[in-house]
């Protein structure tokens, strides 16, 4: 359960035993965390979030209202998941065919975005800091830096890890607008400075 005083759970919430809930989390209205998730440090869950067992959410991760983290899920520290976006664990559901077991696991790096109603169909990995615009459909990896929006996601920019489109000079140069940080764009990747 939580590890200190200053971990915040509503009391219309659920949370198993077993679960691990890092110090300064803070868990909305009815929430359910089940036995064997682990959420890090200072996360925010807003209302109705759903963390399946096996989940791990590293420090400092916010989910809004409406977000069903299924088992195969893995988030590293500072990841943002926008309102009622959407992972999946099975490749090929069935209702009558038991896949449990069969999982595909499914990977956002540190930093990264995934904006509000995005669907992340499983077995994928979304690079650091990438962005994932609202209602886009991830079927294939995500670069780190990358801008990916629609129906499949396509990539059609880099952004900062504030949050800003970067735009490259022809030397493959950008500059993040407010943090001042420098990035360079080389055989496809982007890289901070």
């Amino acid at each position: 359960m939580a590890e200190k005083s200053s971990t915040f759970v509503h009391s219309s919430a659920f949370v198993d035993e077993g679960c691990q809930i890092g110090e300064g989390s803070k868990i909305w209205h009815f929430c359910h965390i089940m036995s064997g998730a682990v959420l890090g440090r200072s996360c925010k869950l807003g209302q109705n979030v759903f963390v399946a067992s096996g989940v791990r959410l590293g420090n400092r991760v916010k989910v809004q209202n409406n977000v069903s983290i299924y088992e195969g899920v893995v988030c590293e520290d500072d990841v943002f998941l926008g309102p009622s976006m959407v992972f999946t664990n099975v490749i090929n559901p069935r209702s009558a065919v038991n896949r449990q077991g069969q999982y595909a696991e499914t990977y956002v790096e540190r930093g990264a975005t995934i904006g509000a109603n995005a669907t992340i169909v499983c077995g994928h990995r979304i690079g650091a800091y990438a962005f994932v615009g609202a209602g886009a459909v991830v079927t294939k990896d995500v670069l780190p830096y990358a801008l990916v929006v629609g129906n499949p996601a396509r990539q059609i920019g880099w952004m900062s890890a504030y949050g800003h489109r970067l735009h490259f000079d022809e030397k493959g140069r950008a500059r993040c607008p407010e943090s001042g940080e420098e990035y360079v764009l080389q055989d496809g990747f982007v890289r901070k400075i």
